[in-house]
């Protein structure tokens, strides 16, 4: 199984196309964090203005209210967590799905503060079923700290909310994983992970758009390679 996606198919395509538009989403040839050569790169950093974020996070609002999972707040791990986490709480207190509710939210410092309130956690208490909000899951490094610091505060890891599900497998190309990332969280803290969208609505629009007709055949035979279903 891979994340869990109820966005209608218009909104996962345009949730491509708006990454494609801010260059968050680029075609070509990179070098990603796993050494191997990707046709394609999400880089949600990217998204640096005003106007792009608040955007990015109706998304996330979104993939989230349509998910229907039960939660009582967000945590944003440090440090692309934070303004994710920030705005979709701002995006959420605006959405018609939530009848005016007010989501608090939460993350960590990556080094604990030595004076006022001190600690590493600022904003609302971490309490009731919380969803974790990432750009993508790599290692699920971010995952597990997070999970370690919502436990350790009494309250329950409910989701991991992210931007886009790669749908790839990990590991040298001789002895790969059987399942990706994002299966791997799933599978190790039984809890669901919902996208915005995730490598299949990069393909349809691949398919769809005769502007970006050129990267059809790289990114369907890495995925041929590399993918899992």
């Amino acid at each position: 199984m891979s994340t869990f996606q109820v966005m209608s198919s218009s909104n996962r395509i345009d949730f491509v196309r708006f990454s494609l538009e801010q260059n968050v989403l680029r075609f070509g040839e990179f070098k990603v964090k796993s050494g191997r050569i990707s046709p394609y790169f999400f880089n949600a950093g990217l998204f640096n203005t005003g106007r792009s974020v608040g955007r990015l996070a109706r998304f996330y609002a979104q993939a989230l209210v349509d998910s229907g999972i039960q939660f009582d707040m967000l945590f944003g791990p440090a440090y692309k967590g934070i303004p994710l986490s920030t705005a979709t709480a701002i995006a959420l207190a605006d959405h018609p799905g939530l009848n005016g509710r007010d989501v608090p939210f939460a993350f960590n410092r990556k080094e604990a503060k030595d004076h006022g309130e001190g600690g590493t956690l600022v904003g609302a208490p971490l309490k009731g079923r919380v969803v974790i909000i990432d750009d993508v899951i790599t290692a699920g490094t971010s995952v597990r700290e997070s999970v370690d610091i919502i436990r350790a505060a009494g309250a329950e890891p409910a989701a991991v909310l992210i931007a886009l599900d790669r749908m790839e497998r990990a590991g040298p190309d001789d002895n790969l994983t059987p399942e990706s990332a994002v299966q791997k969280v799933q599978d190790t803290y039984g809890m669901p992970v919902v996208s915005i969208a995730s490598l299949t609505d990069i393909m349809t629009l691949l398919q769809n758009d005769e502007t970006l007709a050129q990267h059809r055949d790289a990114v369907s035979a890495y995925r041929a390679r590399y993918g899992c279903a």
